[in-house]
């Protein structure tokens, strides 16, 4: 296997686990953090807009959204202007999650990235944002 997409495999893998303990110290599972955080920047949003703003399929929030409004996390409710669409709203338990959550996030991320200079970061992020770049252009 090439060098890097060994390197990254591995890496990514270790990141999930370490992502997926953070959050569940909250009671959520990884990738629910994603579609609260999506409602945390808007409120209200379709299951189909969360889905292009984190980057998975619609039937994948439409699950995470189902498993988190039976844990009281967000309500579905219409669209008031078109009966064919569903929006997600956080209830005050899922607002008050974002605190917690996203401390969780910047502890993991200073964790992680402790032994890198600043500059170092910099290129770092800069890299992955051309990576991924490249990868969204092939879709």
């Amino acid at each position: 296997m090439p060098e890097f997409l060994e390197l990254h495999s591995k890496t990514s893998k270790l990141l999930r686990t370490a992502a997926d303990n953070a959050v569940q110290r909250h009671g959520l599972r990884l990738g629910q953090d994603h579609l609260l955080a999506a409602l945390w920047a808007q409120d209200g949003r379709t299951p189909g807009e969360i889905a292009a703003a984190v980057n998975v399929t619609t039937p994948a929030v439409t699950k995470l959204a189902n498993r988190m409004a039976e844990s009281g996390l967000l309500e579905r409710r219409p669209d008031p202007h078109d009966n064919r669409l569903v929006r997600l709203w956080l209830t005050p338990a899922g607002r008050a999650l974002q605190a917690p959550i996203e401390a969780e996030r910047q502890q993991l991320e200073d964790r992680i990235t402790a032994t890198l200079t600043k500059s170092e970061r910099a290129q770092l992020i800069k890299a992955l944002t051309k990576i991924h770049q490249a990868l969204l252009d092939d879709v």
